[in-house]
């Protein structure tokens, strides 16, 4: 059970502004309580941060520090005893827990991600990529040459998806679609979510050779491989043809417009002047409030080059590349399903 916390105080301004300086002081300790299994090791109830501690393999005096820090930002509590306690958010820290995102922040506190962030101001002056400009090259070729790392990625992935696949599943009827070609699907747990949905549907599952074994696996696990092909390609050069729809999750974010009009360009060719497609993506709001996709639209501009884009952006995209914006379906999660048709 997880222990409420009290809503934090509103601050004056310079305070506002000093607390958000420390973001990454926040990003960090979340990566050290994510790699020390904190949040599992209260998963039977509170304990001292001695217990934590000695079970974790960590200094006594240092993690009670750090969980302190963390139980003030509403991570994890303490009460009155000095033993620290679950709370909604610290939940999401664990490996068991259904809506954990343990992987994502593990991820994204790891050196090798967290670095280019320090070179924010070179990818804002030059347009570049920071990541290309720390690792000396981009972030999809030093996953493959770093499987560790990508597999590390793969499931934060799998983790920070799982929320929108159901959404989306719920809330846009893919009835109608015989075959569904999923491009650039990962593992596939987002077709196979599908394709159970649907089981009249079929499916291709098309992404580059180092990932599609394990998709073949999962399929075989979750009862649809009959249902289901896999096909490696390279999306720049094309796609399978055949599918009366073609999807794509967070993949059009990734890129650039050229690159970008390279992918559509070979979904227009592979319909053959038929069929939808679907991308799954973040829709930036105009206006000033609060949205992730506003910063994960920097994020992009960090680790790939590709950016997060509005409403009108896709369509001018699309129109750019054979296509015509249909309608734009939101969902309860962060993404929208963009739908569009060959002209």
């Amino acid at each position: 059970m997880s222990t409420q916390i009290p809503a934090l105080k509103t601050l004056p301004p310079q305070a506002e502004l000093m607390n958000l300086t420390t973001g990454h002081w926040i990003l960090q300790a979340l990566f050290v309580a994510a790699k020390l299994g904190i949040a599992d090791l209260l998963g039977d109830g509170p304990k001292s941060s001695a217990a934590l501690a000695q079970a974790a393999g960590a200094d006594a005096r240092t993690l009670y520090r750090l969980l302190r820090a963390l139980a003030s930002v509403g991570v994890f509590a303490e009460d009155s005893n000095g033993d620290f306690a679950l709370t909604p958010m610290a939940e999401c820290l664990r490996t068991d827990d259904p809506g954990s995102i343990r992987p994502w922040v593990m991820v994204m506190g790891e050196p090798h991600n967290f670095q280019p962030w320090g070179e924010l101001l070179h990818s804002v002056k030059t347009g570049q990529t920071a990541f290309d400009h720390i690792h000396g090259m981009g972030v999809f070729e030093y996953y493959a040459q770093n499987p560790e790392h990508g597999r590390m990625f793969d499931a934060a992935m799998t983790s920070f998806s799982a929320p929108e696949v159901s959404a989306v599943v719920a809330e846009y009827d893919f009835s109608g679609i015989g075959t569904l070609v999923d491009v650039a699907g990962g593992h596939g747990s987002f077709l196979s979510k599908i394709l159970k949905e649907y089981p009249a549907m079929k499916g291709v599952l098309a992404d580059v050779p180092a990932v599609i074994e394990g998709a073949r696996s999962h399929f075989h696990a979750v009862g649809v491989a009959d249902r289901c092909e896999v096909v490696p390609i390279d999306f720049f050069e094309s796609v399978p043809g055949g599918g009366d729809a073609y999807l794509m999750k967070h993949i059009i974010h990734d890129w650039d417009d050229e690159r970008t009009g390279k992918i559509l360009k070979n979904c227009h060719r592979a319909m053959a002047g038929n069929g939808k497609l679907l991308l799954v993506e973040m829709i930036i709001p105009p206006g000033n409030a609060p949205d992730f996709g506003k910063w994960l639209d920097v994020g992009m501009l960090v680790y790939t080059g590709g950016r997060e884009r509005t409403a009108s952006e896709y369509g001018d995209l699309l129109a750019g590349n054979g296509f015509r914006l249909t309608r734009i379906v939101p969902t309860q999660s962060s993404v929208s399903v963009i739908e569009a048709v060959p002209v």
